[in-house]
Formats: C-alpha cells, sequence, structure tokens
C-alpha cells in the first residue's frame, strides 16, 4: 500500500511539472483579447502565433528564457521634446519600502557588480548607510556614468539613433551624479526602450543586457550588450478592399504601397507605405479614401510576420466649388481665383494643400481649413469648404543698419493689409538717413486678376546727400510683376513697369570743373526678368541665380534725349560640405545711348558698399571729380566670392565668412575689366528664424586716395 501511495504521488508531481512547462503557450479568451487590442492606437497593432510543431530547436538548459510572445509592440513616443517641454522624470524611487527590503535589494544590486573594487566600496557604503539608518536611494555614493553600446547591428536607421536620444533616461540624465541604485534603473529603462526600438526595425528575438564595469575615477561605465539575432521577414501582404477602387486603380495603389513579401519588417517602412497609399488615393480622386491601422501577425518559429490592411477607397470625385464660411476678407470668387483647379477637374488632395499655403501667403489669414464635402445635387462632385480665421491687418514695423560710408539709417513704416479688399495694402514708409531723408505711399494687390500676379504703384518724395551726388526726387511708379515670397519661392520672376521722375540734382561739369544744379524730367520703362535655381531665399546653399534688366528711359534736360540701362547678375551656391558653403557672385552693368555728362547723377552706375565691392564705402568705386567725390560712369563689373562656415559653438547658430570682393566703373559703355579694386575681409553670421543676420568687416587692398582702410556692414541676409 505505501508503495502505490508513492507511486501516485509520484505521477501526480509529474503531471503537475508537465503542466506548468506547458502553461507558457495556453492561450485563454482573455489573452487573446489582450492580443488583439493591445498596442492599437500607436498605428500598429501586432500579434504573435505560437508553433507547436515538431521542428523547433531542441532544448538548451544554458540558454535563457526566450520571452513571451510580442503581442503588442509597445511603441516610444516618436516625437522628440519640444523645446521648452518639461523634461521626462526621473525614475521614482519607492520610499514606501522598509529598511530591510531595501537592504536586500541594494546586496542584490552590488553583488551583480563585476569590478571587484567597486563592489568592496558598494558594501563598505552600504553598512554605513545601515549604521545611519539606511534611506532607500542612499545606498551607494554619488557618481557620474559613461554609456556605450555593444554589438548594435549596423543596418538601423537614423530614427533608431534619434529616438534611443530623446527618450533615453541615460541620455537624459548625462553628466549629473547619481548612486548606483538611480544608474541601475536608469539602465533598465533604457534596455527595454532599446528591445521596443530593435523591435521596430525588425529585431524581435534580441536580447539586452546591461554590464556595469569602473570607469575614470569614480565613473562607472554602464554598456547595452545587443545580441539582435535575425531580422523579420514579411510574409503575406493583404490589402483588403482595395478592389473596390477599380481594376487600373487598384493597380497603381498597390505598386504605390511599395511593401512586397520578404521585405525585411520595419514599422516605420510599414507607416510609410500606408501614407503612400493614401496619398496616391487623395490623388486620384478618392477624397474620402481612409486606411485602417496595420495589423501585424508575428510568426517566431518562422521568423515572419502577415500584415493585413483594411483600405475603404470610396467614390471617385471632382472638384466642385469653394464655400466660404466667411466672407468679410474676400469672396469664395477670389479663393477659387487663387486656387489652381477649376470646377471638374479631377480632386487632387495637393492642389487643396496648396491652396491652404496660397491664402496663408496673403497675409490675411492666421488659420485656414479646407475640407471636402460631397456636394449634395451633384453626384462624383466634391466641394471644398474653407474656413478662415483673419490675422491682425494692420502692422507697424521698423529697421535699423548701419554702413560705412552709409552710416546710419533707420526706417519705419504701417502697413493695412486689406484696407481695399480682397488684398489692397496701404504702406506709409519714412526714412531717416545720414544721407537719406524719405517718405512714400505704397499701393500694393497681390493675386491681382490672376493668381501671383502683384499691382503695385507708389508716389515718394526723397532727399538723397552722399558723396556721389545730392538729389531732391518727386517720383511716381507702377508695376506689374510676379516675385518670390517666403511661402513660394518660384523659379521665375518677372517685372514690368513705368516710373516718371522730377529730380534736382547737384552735378560737376567735366569741362569746365564747376558746380551746377539742374533739373531733370525723366521717363523710365523697367523691365526685369529672373530665375531662381536656389534652394534658399534667404539663405541658399546649392544651385544658381540668374537675372537681366533693362530700362529705356527718356530724358528731358536742355532738351530730350533716350538711353538706356541693362544689368545682369549672376550667383552660384556650392555645398563643400554640410558646414561649408562656396558662394560666387558676378555682375555687369552698362548705358548706352548718351553720355556721362548728360545722364543725371542719380541715374549714373556706382559701385561699392556693403551689397557690392565691401571693405569700401558707398558709391566710392569709379572716376572722381575734383573734389576726389565719385562721379559715377557708363558701365560697371563686379566680382565676389566667399566661403560660408557654420561652426558648432553657440547650437550651431553661428558662423564665419572669409570673402573677397572685386569691381570697377568705367565712363565708357562697356567695362574694359582694367584698374579692378579688390577688398576683403571676414563676416560673422547669426542664423535666426527667419535668416541669417550678417555683420561684414571688409578692408580695401588697393584702396584710391581718401579711402577708409574699415568698413563694416550690417543686414539681414546674406550679402547675395
Amino acid at each position: 500500500m505505501g508503495l502505490t501511495a508513492y507511486r501516485y504521488c509520484l505521477f501526480m508531481l509529474l503531471v503537475g511539472c508537465m503542466l506548468v512547462a506547458l502553461s507558457p503557450v495556453v492561450s485563454s479568451p482573455a489573452f487573446a483579447q489582450k492580443a488583439e487590442t493591445e498596442g492599437q492606437g500607436d498605428g500598429l497593432v501586432s500579434r504573435s502565433d505560437t508553433d507547436t510543431s515538431s521542428d523547433l530547436e531542441p532544448l538548451d538548459p544554458d540558454k535563457p528564457l526566450a520571452e513571451l510572445p510580442d503581442f503588442g509592440v509597445e511603441w516610444p513616443e516618436l516625437d522628440a521634446p519640444t523645446p521648452g517641454s518639461p523634461a521626462p522624470e526621473e525614475p521614482a524611487v519607492d520610499t514606501a519600502r522598509d529598511v530591510e527590503m531595501d537592504r536586500r535589494l541594494a546586496e542584490e544590486e552590488i553583488s551583480e557588480i563585476e569590478d571587484q573594487d567597486i563592489r568592496a566600496e558598494a558594501e563598505a557604503e552600504l553598512e554605513q548607510g545601515i549604521a545611519a539608518s539606511f534611506q532607500p536611494g542612499d545606498s551607494l555614493a554619488e557618481r557620474r556614468y559613461e554609456l556605450e553600446f555593444n554589438g548594435l547591428p549596423d543596418n538601423l536607421s537614423t530614427m533608431f539613433n534619434q529616438r534611443f536620444q530623446a527618450l533615453s533616461a541615460l541620455e537624459e540624465y548625462r553628466g549629473d551624479e547619481a548612486n548606483f541604485a538611480q544608474i541601475k534603473r536608469r539602465a533598465e529603462t533604457d534596455r527595454e526602450l532599446v528591445e521596443r526600438l530593435l523591435r521596430i526595425e525588425g529585431y524581435y528575438d534580441a536580447i539586452v543586457r546591461n554590464s556595469f564595469a569602473a570607469g575614470r575615477g569614480t565613473d562607472i561605465d554602464v554598456t547595452i550588450a545587443v545580441t539582435a539575432g535575425p531580422q523579420y521577414q514579411l510574409d503575406a501582404i493583404t490589402l483588403n478592399g482595395l478592389e473596390q477602387a477599380g481594376g487600373s486603380d487598384a493597380e497603381k495603389f498597390r505598386n504605390a504601397f511599395g511593401l512586397q513579401s520578404d521585405d525585411i519588417i520595419n514599422s516605420d517602412r510599414i507607416m510609410e507605405a500606408r501614407a503612400r497609399l493614401d496619398e496616391e488615393m487623395a490623388e486620384n480622386g478618392y477624397a474620402f479614401a481612409e486606411t485602417a491601422e496595420p495589423e501585424l501577425t508575428v510568426d517566431h518559429a518562422e521568423r515572419n510576420g502577415d500584415l493585413d490592411i483594411v483600405v475603404t477607397p470610396g467614390k471617385k470625385y471632382v472638384f466642385g466649388s469653394i464655400l466660404m464660411n466667411d466672407t468679410e476678407l474676400f469672396s469664395a470668387d477670389h479663393a477659387e481665383l487663387i486656387a489652381r483647379f477649376d470646377a471638374g477637374d479631377l480632386y487632387q488632395q495637393s492642389e487643396v494643400q496648396d491652396l491652404r499655403r496660397a491664402l496663408i501667403a496673403t497675409g490675411l489669414v492666421s488659420t485656414v481649413t479646407l475640407e471636402p464635402v460631397a456636394a449634395g445635387d451633384e453626384e462624383g462632385v466634391v466641394d471644398i469648404a474653407a474656413s478662415v480665421t483673419a490675422a491682425p491687418l494692420r502692422t507697424i514695423s521698423g529697421a535699423i543698419g548701419y554702413g560705412t560710408g552709409e552710416g546710419l539709417r533707420s526706417e519705419v513704416s504701417w502697413e493695412h493689409r486689406n484696407l481695399f479688399p480682397p488684398e489692397g495694402l496701404i504702406r506709409l514708409t519714412g526714412v531717416l538717413a545720414t544721407q537719406e531723408q524719405s517718405g512714400s505711399i505704397t499701393y500694393r494687390r497681390n493675386n491681382f486678376r490672376r493668381r501671383d500676379n502683384v499691382l503695385n504703384g507708389q508716389v515718394a518724395l526723397s532727399n538723397v546727400d552722399n558723396s556721389a551726388f545730392e538729389a531732391r526726387t518727386f517720383s511716381v511708379s507702377a508695376s506689374l510683376e510676379r516675385q518670390s515670397n517666403l511661402i513660394f519661392q518660384k523659379k521665375w520672376n518677372w517685372s514690368a513697369g513705368i516710373e516718371l521722375l522730377a529730380s534736382q540734382e547737384r552735378d560737376i561739369d567735366g569741362n569746365i570743373q564747376t558746380t551746377s544744379r539742374d533739373t531733370f524730367f525723366i521717363g523710365s520703362l523697367p523691365l526685369t526678368l529672373a530665375y531662381d535655381g536656389s534652394d534658399n531665399l534667404l539663405d541658399p546653399t546649392s544651385g544658381f541665380r540668374l537675372s537681366a534688366r533693362l530700362a529705356p528711359e527718356a530724358s528731358l534736360q536742355s532738351g530730350s534725349f533716350f538711353y538706356a540701362r541693362s544689368q545682369i547678375d549672376g550667383s552660384a551656391y556650392y555645398p563643400v560640405s554640410d558646414k561649408i558653403v562656396l558662394a560666387g557672385r558676378a555682375r555687369l552693368g552698362s548705358i548706352v545711348g548718351a553720355g556721362s555728362n548728360r545722364i543725371a547723377p542719380s541715374r549714373r552706375l556706382y559701385s561699392g558698399g556693403g551689397g557690392s565691392v565691401r571693405g569700401f564705402g558707398f558709391q566710392r568705386i569709379g572716376p572722381r571729380d575734383v573734389n576726389n567725390d565719385p562721379s559715377g560712369g557708363r558701365s560697371l563689373v563686379e566680382f565676389s566670392l566667399e566661403a560660408r562656415v557654420r561652426v558648432d559653438a553657440f547650437g550651431g547658430n553661428f558662423g564665419v565668412v572669409p570673402f573677397i570682393d572685386a569691381g570697377n566703373v568705367y565712363t565708357n559703355s562697356l567695362p574694359d575689366f582694367t584698374g579692378l579694386r579688390f577688398g576683403t575681409g571676414l563676416g560673422l553670421r547669426y542664423y535666426s528664424d527667419f535668416g541669417p543676420i550678417r555683420v561684414d568687416v571688409g578692408t580695401p587692398i588697393n584702396p584710391q586716395e581718401g579711402d577708409s582702410r574699415i568698413a563694416v556692414y550690417v543686414s539681414l541676409g546674406q550679402a547675395f
């Protein structure tokens, strides 16, 4: 009887052990529900399959226990903390534990330290802490630490490092002193973070361990060691519902999705593929197309996964009308004039986004919401409902600058951007400077009769008194133009206009060398054409620009005569590296049809200054009169070369710019490139959010008599 009872107990013990061993692969309804719901809302739902086939590898008693199937991919917050946001909180110490529990925890942590010296010191500090009424977190002295990785795969995307830097507890508190318990908690948090980030890259079997060793002095070296394992691949890819779009469209959308079987499972690429699919449908008339969150079923035994996405294309639409909720700023008709699409065109989401940017560019609205709504009375037609919030329409602004030879210059202006709706701007401007005093009234209407056309009109009165000439001028001008702005940088720009002016100017007669004051009545028809192939309006780093200006003019002064002023400008930008850009500029100018002594001094060509040849004073290069003042000429040539070097100090917002410029002005109508004046120097740049702020200090290499040895220029934007 005793033997039978013994055998019965042994049998039950074996059965119990088998049940315990099999329990990780037994599923229950509650566990299955977790597998289906965990991770939703983060963009990707992940499931795992359990394989009980006989192909499993034999058990290795020395191999670490495998983790439970990853039924929910825990997504980290993918966006780095925004400036000014609160820093992640330090993992909290559980102050509710009693002293005995803390002591045991500290002993366990100390026993894992590989370095004997650190372990002995830690044990001594622990005993001292116990004698002094041990408190949580006081088991070790304060130390600093260094972090390194070991075994990270070489093919990780740049997002891995960016996310780790943004979310890492060790990186957040790097440089701060902490005891070993705190360092270990941070390392454990980061170990889990690395596992999640590796799963995003397809490494579902990665093993991540932490180790600690003595560093320099009392520092601790923290190593996150990674055994990545294989990357899982996609197996079956199912886009349920895509066939509703029709044969040719469905095939186009599938190709746009891009992912194929045997591609590496990468969560970022899956979300990018989903975004491409959404964009392709929205660009081909499917205004209300939707895609559900991707669902990934991971098979750890086969090391692959099945991807399922439910797609609802809906109907295909064409554009209808634009509906405005508020017509105080402008009407729906004006919005339709700005839009690049017409009623009946195939719906495209990019055209809707372009309209949104164009409405923002008017300066009249601060926020714009554009939503497609199905037209109630027309099948297959979608209207665009526009909801706008008005921006402040009045602005007072000011500017101040300084240039050697020009002196101080201050400007103040007031404008109302919609005084004459729609988009009718009035601007009042006043200038008070060392060598200039002026006032003007400007009228400007954006999107005049068609998108991007700008109508300008101006009335101005000015008094200019510099070393080259003295002029009191009244002018009236008007023009029609198509120019770039900070939101839309256009490749081609042009303008055509008319200018009428009356000017009383001081001049020196070249024959008898006497000063005279003459009145000029001038009519001009300025024309410009420009191509902008650069990558940025205010701070270009690559590409080139070309522009040409022609202005036929008629002058009434001691009889009438005609002449033409022309100028060609070109600049190029070449990135040597991420930190260095080489920039070059050339300018040629010419006046034909009249001699210098007949042309008003203010209409002649001059060179020198911050936007010309740096190192020389404003307009100081070229022919001089008997008073050693510049007299201008009928042709000019200028060249500039500079290296724009950004420095890493001060957050990378500063740069230095060594430069060399050259140029000259000639009395003939064509330049002969002789007697070039050279200037060189060094500039400082501060790269603000609205463009670089420029400070250039130059010196002339071969100055003329009376030229200053140092010239300083301050302005917004690069020199060219």
